[in-house]
């Protein structure tokens, strides 16, 4: 777990060294942590619209929607890491933005999977569907018992799949099935040798790393409850 929270750390700080420059000029701007909050949750409400465009005018084979949603997904994400780097490299924190942060990336997080599920659903992408909507479930119990705890002094952080890591991996994974689709068809298929079991198809780039996240992300809030657990007995 040490490693693990260390070499997060690490690529934290490595992030911030390359978008600390992006940030400078933010705050020359005039913009607020709040105002780029903002931009990244209009972005978000983005990521969904091109779900639904996908599902409502593209056909089950275009996986192109996918492809520029997950693109948008991590622009999107830029912004998560933007926000808290204006309030502290411009001195402008504060407990109302630290609050709109919060509530806002969840906005962003429920937007996201409803665009998501929507596609799925609207293709027919029945247990891929299921499985978005567990990530979802999954998401916000993460959040919602880390806050919990904190709110009883308890600090329950860690865990596989927190928020940067969750839009990091459906990012990626969406760019590389639009990518993928370009090269090997939207369509492809592939069959267990002399059955009609499917092995892979093109869109499962997209939708097996979800069912992956909708497994990590419920783990990681059973850890933390159970992490939680400890840390009351151990005040007691």
């Amino acid at each position: 777990m040490e490693q693990q929270t260390s070499l997060r750390t690490n690529l934290q700080l490595g992030i911030y060294k390359v978008i600390d420059p992006v940030v400078k000029v933010f705050i020359k701007l005039g913009l607020t942590p709040n105002i780029v909050t903002s931009i990244g949750f209009v972005l978000n409400v983005g990521v969904a619209v091109i779900f639904i465009l996908g599902a409502e005018e593209g056909n089950r084979g275009d996986l192109s929607y996918i492809g520029w949603a997950g693109g948008l997904i991590l622009f999107a994400g830029l912004f998560d890491m933007l926000d808290g780097q204006v309030a502290r490299l411009g001195n402008m924190k504060s407990k109302f933005g630290a609050l709109y942060d919060s509530v806002l990336d969840r906005y962003s997080e429920l937007i996201m999977f409803l665009g998501i599920c929507y596609y799925l659903v609207g293709h027919h992408y029945f247990w891929s569907s299921i499985f978005a909507f567990i990530a979802l479930i999954g998401s916000m119990m993460v959040s919602y018992i880390r806050a919990r705890a904190e709110g009883l002094g308890i600090e329950s952080k860690g865990g596989l799949m927190q928020r940067p890591e969750r839009v990091v991996a459906i990012g990626l994974c969406a760019v590389l099935c639009g990518v993928s689709s370009i090269y090997i068809g939207g369509n492809y298929k592939l069959y267990f040798p002399g059955t009609n079991f499917l092995l892979f198809e093109t869109v499962s780039i997209f939708t097996v790393p979800i069912a992956i996240i909708a497994l990590l992300t419920n783990i990681t809030a059973f850890k933390r409850l159970i992490d939680a657990k400890k840390a009351i007995l151990e005040q007691q």
